[in-house]
């Protein structure tokens, strides 16, 4: 394995950094260890073993880019659960087993009512929910979103098939 895992303080994904930059930033005490062995340097003295996954000590602020909106978008963000009643794909509603199809995008404040096309104002609603709230916000239709639509973070990281075990946790697969 010639590459580091680099983690946020939240543990979530930053990049893969060299083993050089790794041994850099941890000599510095700017990252902690959390687990498995990239490498073992000798010298003369000492081995030291430079961990596979490394977390920073502080946060670092990821700037959200190049997320553009569109429908399908919306619907994967949200993995097709709708945003009032929790349904998803494969769950039930009396005799019916919810599919894609089923899923559509909802505008929290309606298009009628200026809602716009944006991440914070739509999200994935099934089908008998968003004809349930029909033209109104939820608040005037007696329903309550479960989550908050927020813009993504887009991953710049790119994962291959070839996962080390010890980093696959940290991933959405």
């Amino acid at each position: 394995m010639e590459s580091v895992l680099l983690l946020n303080v939240s543990y979530e994904p930053l990049q893969m950094i060299s083993i050089r930059r790794a041994v850099n930033l941890l000599l510095t005490g700017k990252v902690e260890a959390v687990e498995g062995v990239a490498r073992k340097l000798r010298t003369p003295n000492i081995i030291f073993e430079v961990p596979s996954v490394l977390r920073l000590t502080r946060y670092v602020n990821v700037p959200q880019r190049g997320a553009s909106w569109s429908k399908q978008g919306v619907l994967k963000r949200d993995q097709f659960t709708c945003v009032y009643c929790a349904a998803k794909i494969g769950g039930q509603r009396g005799s019916h087993v919810y599919v894609r199809a089923d899923f559509t995008v909802d505008h929290i404040i309606p298009r009628s009512r200026g809602g716009r096309n944006t991440w914070g104002n739509t999200a994935c609603a099934c089908y008998y929910c968003n004809q349930r709230k029909g033209n109104r916000t939820a608040h005037e239709a007696g329903m309550r979103l479960l989550f908050e639509p927020k813009r993504p973070r887009v991953n710049y990281l790119v994962v291959t098939s070839s996962l080390p075990d010890e980093w696959k946790k940290y991933f959405r697969i």
